[in-house]
């Protein structure tokens, strides 16, 4: 990569921790955020296991002192308070002072106050405010204002991969000097419609997840916000900023194979990773510990192994999925695990895949599931979404 574009801030809330500490915490003591569902009423409220973030949108609210009339969903109730979070720790005292962006990932958007009043709007006028929250693009905007940004806004939207993708477009737009920073990330809510759109996709489980598990039997949803501020490599020296790690690779490419599922032999994982290792400059041996996708569905982890193995051979360093601490969180999950590489890489540590038993028969491959403690200056992170929307990110010392 010719031009170094530098992390200095990281913000996050999730299933397993409100703050970037508290989230570090429950991952070096084994403490997953996999429950029932409390903060809506749905009849798969104690059949299913969900990483749901046990505070109410009113403390929400509270917290970003929200006047009572306001028309925030949860999506970017979660996104404005780890972005402020993110900014915060970035040591940024004025947003526009520098040619500064915004790029958040949901798939969620407002849907969860849509579907909560959809039956009222006709006959009860106070609550459709929310009909005009509902698109994705709102969510972004609304965190703008929180944060005061009045620079470049945008939101991507591809699925599970979406947060992945606005981490790589904000890196590009610091390299091509259009923007000198960037805040980027995702934020997703758990909704009825996403819980009974993959229940309708039988890869939901009933019990906790366990990616890579020969046993495996889906997927928990979870619902998170997490963003990291990308700084150029002139700015940080400019203004002397701690940096906390480097975006040092990205790629993306689409698997062209089926509308939900992975090609068996995870083509798209596979040009991903490679495209990220051309941009890095590194090539598999650097890498020190793969945050997987990992998200415990027969299929994703079949294509997801295929591909690490296609990409390291017989030198597949240590990996782990760390969605059985907080779910798969959607269109956030690259955002969260972000973070968690970065921490990887702060830390020297790799994360334990939880659950974990017997190995699949199909591939030699076996997670890392205790936390082991190693130097790690180069971290790969993959993220894969339905639409064949595959993107690795690869984050360095």
């Amino acid at each position: 990569m010719a031009k170094k574009v530098a992390i200095t801030g990281m913000g996050i809330i999730s299933s397993i921790g409100n703050t970037v500490q508290e989230n570090y915490e429950a991952l070096i003591n084994a403490r997953p955020g996999i429950s029932t569902i409390e903060n809506m009423q749905t009849h798969h409220k104690d059949a299913i296991k969900v990483g749901e973030i046990k505070l109410t949108n009113a403390a929400l609210e509270q917290q970003l002192n929200l006047p009572s009339d306001h028309n925030f969903s949860r999506t970017p109730l979660l996104g404005a308070i780890a972005a402020k979070q993110a900014v915060e720790n970035a040591g940024i005292k004025n947003i526009n002072q520098y040619k500064t962006g915004l790029i958040s990932a949901t798939s969620v958007g407002g849907m969860d106050m849509t579907e909560k009043y959809f039956f009222e709007y006709v006959d009860d006028p106070t609550n459709r405010r929310f009909i005009t929250s509902h698109d994705a693009g709102d969510s972004t905007h609304k965190i703008a204002d929180i944060l005061g940004l009045k620079g470049f806004v945008s939101t991507i939207s591809t699925a599970c991969s979406s947060a992945a993708n606005s981490i790589m477009l904000g890196a590009r737009l610091i390299q091509s000097g259009k923007l000198d920073r960037v805040i980027v990330g995702g934020t997703d809510a758990l909704s009825k419609f996403t819980i009974n759109g993959f229940n309708s996709l039988m890869i939901l489980s009933d019990t906790y997840n366990t990616p890579f598990d020969a046993n495996r039997k889906g997927l928990n949803l979870g619902e998170a916000a997490a963003f990291i501020v990308l700084e150029s490599d002139e700015l940080v020296i400019k203004e002397n900023k701690k940096v906390l790690a480097y975006v040092s690779g990205y790629g993306n490419a689409n698997d062209a194979y089926h509308q939900t599922a992975s090609s068996e032999n995870g083509d798209g994982a596979y040009l991903a990773m490679q495209k990220a290792f051309k941009v890095s400059g590194l090539t598999p041996s650097d890498i020190d510990y793969i945050n997987a996708h990992g998200t415990a569905t027969a299929n994703n982890d079949l294509s997801e192994g295929r591909a690490i193995e296609r990409v390291f051979g017989n030198h597949v360093p240590e990996f782990s999925s760390t969605k059985p601490f907080t779910g798969h969180t959607l269109a956030a999950a690259a955002g969260v695990e972000a973070v968690y590489s970065i921490l990887a890489l702060q830390n020297n540590v790799v994360f334990p895949n939880l659950n974990f038993k017997e190995p699949m028969p199909e591939f030699d491959l076996k997670p890392q599931t205790t936390l082991k403690k190693k130097e790690i200056n180069h971290v790969l992170s993959n993220s894969f979404g339905f639409g064949g929307n595959c993107s690795t990110l690869i984050f360095s010392k």
